[in-house]
């Protein structure tokens, strides 16, 4: 793997003819932050790819490898793990995956506990999965609190967790109808395990402004 890193890193270093690899000093960006988010909390991000018919393939590698921008990194993590728009190389994508991770985005903390709670592209491990969720859902990502509530419910995880998963489930904000009800019953399957003294605290919040 990481001879196949070096050898991209190479090729993106070489004169080329083409703009968006032979430019010099920062890359122009495709997606600014804010629409790459977007993308990533729909999970539409790999569609969006495709229907520019990679052509920006050469410009996201730049970014992921060379800028090290931790939300192309996942982006480009992605579509490695899933073969879109490259060779499909799932421990390169996984690797990408992981470096975006580290550097603390929501999306790609999610997507590693998501993995490993259901056992895709890599070995089942549900312990394993909660660090990433609750990461994820400590810094605001809807998909990753219901996903640690729900390993919370079914017993996985720690009894220590119930009061930090109900506040941020509790302090969710959703227009989505089929959200909304989901948390409404998560709330309610985790106050069956807390003392009541608990979930009264869980509902404070430091401030109302």
């Amino acid at each position: 793997m990481k001879l196949r890193i070096l050898c991209i890193s190479m090729m993106l270093a070489l004169p080329s003819t083409r703009a968006d690899v032979s430019y010099v000093g920062d890359a122009l960006p495709i997606y600014d932050e804010s629409q790459l988010i977007q993308l990533f909390d729909k999970n539409t991000q790999l569609k969006q790819v495709k229907e520019d018919d990679c052509q920006l393939l050469q410009d996201i590698e730049a970014r992921a490898i060379r800028v090290e921008s931790p939300a192309y990194q996942f982006l480009y993590g992605d579509m490695l793990a899933w073969g879109v728009c490259v060779t499909q190389d799932v421990e390169l994508g996984i690797y990408y995956i992981r470096l975006a991770a580290q550097q603390g985005l929501p999306a790609a903390l999610e997507q590693l506990g998501r993995y490993y709670s259901k056992g895709t592209l890599v070995q089942k491990d549900t312990h394993r999965a909660i660090p990433y969720l609750r990461e994820a859902a400590s810094l605001g990502n809807t998909r990753a609190r219901l996903e640690l509530a729900e390993l919370l419910v079914a017993d996985f995880g720690s009894p220590l967790d119930y009061e930090d998963a109900y506040r941020w489930l509790y302090h969710t904000i959703t227009a989505d109808k089929r959200t909304y009800k989901k948390i409404a019953m998560l709330r309610k399957e985790l106050e069956n395990k807390m003392p009541g003294n608990i979930v009264a605290r869980a509902k404070r919040r430091d401030t109302y402004w």
